[in-house]
């Protein structure tokens, strides 16, 4: 739109300017030769005529233009309709009250076990150096098949504390208890000292530990 009225003026002014230089025809009669001369400014005169109406009628174009995008600027813009989005509706997770109740699977028994309980002195019980005492330890056969005389208790690791250093075990059922006892000397040297026993097969572990002072 700016452009339009820019051209629009320039041409005006360039009309004017071309009237303003060009020379107004005489009044005066003139011979007969000099009227012939006079013609061409009389057409220039009625080109200047023609572009100042053209001018004018281009003004009016640009004014009705001008009208129309003024109108149309003040022409209402529609509004957004507004929307609501839309709430999760909450949910409660129910919890089980009481819990399921299942049936738990027996572990089977194997059939050839041991345990070594009552295992004497206590673990770290003071003796003196070289002082005597008895190693008691009672071996349980806790499997399902009962032992034949002849599986031993052995001594695996750790200070001798006893010459004793194996035991032949009689025959045994299951949930039979046998105890062994040991005759053991404190050794000479101070500190903490541990002698460690399995049953034959490596069916159970027990061991005593001391402290000589």
């Amino acid at each position: 739109m700016k452009k339009i009225i820019q051209v629009a003026g320039i041409m005006l002014v360039l009309a004017l300017f071309i009237g303003a230089c060009l020379p107004t025809a005489s009044v005066q009669q003139e011979p007969q030769g000099q009227q012939v001369q006079n013609t061409p400014t009389l057409d220039t005169q009625s080109q200047i005529n023609t572009a100042v109406a053209q001018t004018i009628e281009a003004q009016g174009q640009i004014a009705t233009a001008v009208a129309l995008t003024t109108e149309a600027q003040y022409t209402v813009t529609p509004t957004a309709t507004p929307f609501t989005i839309p709430t999760l509706t909450p949910f409660v997770v129910i919890t089980p009250t009481t819990k399921p109740s299942g049936g738990g699977v027996a572990t089977a028994k194997p059939t050839y076990a041991c345990n070594i309980i009552r295992l004497r002195p206590t673990a770290y019980q003071e003796f003196n150096r070289g002082q005597d005492f008895d190693i008691r330890m009672t071996v349980v056969n806790t499997g399902t098949q009962s032992w034949y005389q002849g599986f031993d208790l052995k001594y695996t690791g750790g200070t001798v504390m006893s010459s004793v250093t194996q035991v032949e075990l009689p025959a045994m059922s299951p949930g039979d208890r046998y105890e062994v006892v040991l005759d053991a000397a404190a050794p000479t040297e101070y500190g903490d000292h541990t002698m460690t026993w399995t049953v034959e097969g490596r069916l159970c572990f027990g061991y005593v530990t001391i402290t000589v002072k």
